[in-house]
């Protein structure tokens, strides 16, 4: 009945950032935990232009698209749409900086501001979430 309403589609970005949270809060910790590691490169976790470039990516199809003739399942499409549900995390590792001279690239003061960032939006997820949910309930009881 909801499955393609905006609801649910709001409802499956807010799990899957909530599950990105998660994630970012493990390399974060890794981070931290690998501090005073020699030739340690921290990692980061790389979701939300992902995101972006698949939610607005419908707002300017016309515009960007070149008409294509697929008459052989071998052709490669011009433009392949995206599923917000093929999004993923990804982890970067950053090679090109040095915090030390032993190549160890972690700041821990910026590793805690980090930290303090993604507890707080993990909190506002499931904030968001709790209030999709209580919306939805509402609903439910309604009809």
């Amino acid at each position: 009945m909801f499955d393609g309403s905006g609801m649910m589609s709001t409802n499956y970005i807010l799990e899957k950032s909530m599950d990105v949270e998660s994630l970012r809060r493990k390399v974060i910790a890794d981070n931290v935990a690998n501090v005073d590691v020699p030739h340690f490169k921290r990692s980061e976790v790389n979701f939300e232009s992902e995101l972006k470039r698949a939610l607005y990516q419908n707002k300017d199809v016309n515009e960007n698209r070149l008409p294509s003739i697929i008459t052989d399942e071998r052709h490669i499409p011009f433009f392949v749409d995206r599923d917000i549900k093929s999004v993923s995390p990804r982890i970067n590792v950053d090679y090109t900086t040095s915090m030390r001279n032993d190549g160890n690239n972690v700041d821990i003061e910026k590793e805690m501001v980090d930290s303090s960032k993604n507890t707080m939006r993990y909190n506002a997820l499931v904030s968001a979430l709790n209030h999709n949910y209580k919306t939805l309930k509402t609903v439910l009881r309604t009809v």
